[in-house]
């Protein structure tokens, strides 16, 4: 929630210097306010107005980085309570629990393994959370030792007692791990060892007035990497707090400036699965699951994917030859849209017909192939233009391209640009196969 450019200029030196490449302080702050110009530019700003600015301008949830190197992932960073207000910045985090009186080595692994191609793009979780059941210090370290040794992923360390996080760190401390967590009763042993590894650290309030009071202490303690939870477990409590404290760091409530983390576990994988989803939905920057199952993860990660895709661009895949199933001179040029779900329903059901071809997605801005005609956007032009850029009529020997049936009146002068042969294919993709085989391998 950024300022306007008056609350700007009221902090500006106002020498209409234009030293800034403005003509006056005035339109300089309303640069600003736009986000067209920096601060920087600006040589006489104080630095008592500097740091106002810097501060009122921060992001309503603060950005939280976590875990070291490939894996490494970022949270928070929010700045609506709708998504199609703008949209959603980071997505939520996927934690699956492993505690340390359990085989950590084998859940790792099938942690692991917990890799998704959905709609062409490659999705997975995020963290391991290693949770100290056990209550003994060496054993909790020694569960820590085996889950970072056998995964790339960022640790969750989930301990109460501040003695057996410090052993912990002192073996995963470097790859900057979540510590879980600070309450009133240890929260200046792990405020100082969160400060100490440099780790994000989770406050754990037991209502949401108490979790205010103790993010207050542990910033005066000089920590600001900060995750919250309001210690809420059953699910309409955890989706009412979690909507609260967005809807206060949305009103700049600096205590709940922060992302926050919800567990989900449930001893059934399916009611997990729907606890999670909710969280998801409801602003959770991280949310921790026991089951490591794929048919329990995966409709998780589905739901992120469509709630963290921005509502105002549709996802859509590359305009380029695309190969099924070793495709050679003889095989059909199919031609579609870039909407991902148009492409892989053709994609799908041209493999289920076990006949190679090719997919020539055209650029739409990524929607369907009927919105697209409507708009403008999939016409006998862009498709000529395409079929010609990408040179596929080049790789095979039969001059002919398949256009959808939906879109049949464009094949006449599709044909004439292209000086080929247009084939009107079925309306819907799931005709593929048994068009194939009538108008295709017959042909």
């Amino acid at each position: 929630m950024g300022l306007t450019g008056l609350e700007i200029f009221k902090q500006l030196p106002k020498k209409n210097c234009k030293e800034c490449g403005q003509p006056t302080c005035l339109a300089f702050a309303m640069q600003l306010a736009a986000g067209k110009a920096s601060l920087d530019a600006c040589p006489y700003v104080s630095d008592a107005a500097r740091e106002a600015l810097d501060a009122a301008s921060a992001p309503p949830v603060a950005l939280v980085k976590i875990g070291a190197g490939e894996k490494a992932f970022q949270i928070g960073n929010e700045t609506v309570l709708f998504r199609h207000d703008k949209r959603f910045e980071h997505p939520t985090g996927i934690a699956i629990q492993v505690s340390d009186t359990e085989d950590v080595k084998a859940k790792v692994e099938k942690i692991n393994k917990l890799v998704f191609d959905r709609v062409g793009q490659v999705h997975e979780v995020n963290m391991v959370a290693v949770a100290n059941d056990s209550g003994d210090a060496a054993k909790f370290a020694d569960a820590v030792k085996t889950a970072q040794d056998n995964t790339a992923y960022p640790l969750l360390l989930i301990s109460g007692d501040a003695g057996a996080m410090e052993k912990a760190l002192e073996i995963a401390g470097a790859n900057k791990p979540v510590v879980y967590a600070a309450d009133a009763n240890n929260y200046e042993a792990m405020v100082a060892l969160a400060k100490k590894y440099e780790a994000p650290l989770v406050v754990k309030g037991s209502d949401l007035n108490n979790l205010a009071d103790l993010v207050e202490k542990v910033v005066a303690l000089g920590y600001k990497n900060l995750i919250l939870d309001s210690g809420a477990r059953e699910l309409s409590k955890v989706v009412a707090d979690q909507t609260q404290i967005r809807r206060q760091a949305l009103k700049l409530f600096r205590p709940f400036g922060y992302p926050t983390i919800a567990f989900a576990n449930n001893d059934d994988p399916i009611m997990e699965s729907m606890y999670a989803s909710t969280y998801v939905a409801k602003y959770a920057g991280i949310v921790v699951m026991n089951s490591a199952e794929p048919q329990h993860i995966l409709p998780v990660i589905t739901l992120r994917l469509n709630v963290y895709t921005d509502p105002q661009k549709p996802i859509a895949v590359e305009s380029k030859i695309y190969e099924l199933l070793n495709p050679g001179p003889d095989a059909p040029v199919l031609v579609t849209t870039n909407f991902s779900l148009s492409y892989f329903c053709v994609a799908g059901d041209t493999e289920a017909s076990r006949v190679p071809a090719y997919i020539i997605p055209v650029d739409t801005d990524g929607i369907s192939v009927l919105t697209a005609w409507a708009a403008g956007k999939f016409t006998p032009e862009t498709i000529a233009d395409t079929v010609k850029k990408l040179g596929i009529l080049e790789k095979v020997n039969h001059n002919s391209i398949i256009i959808p049936g939906g879109v049949a009146v464009l094949s006449g002068k599709t044909a004439e640009l292209l000086g080929c042969e247009v084939i009107v294919g079925p309306r819907e993709s799931a005709g593929i196969p048994s068009f194939f085989k009538q108008r295709w391998l017959n042909k």
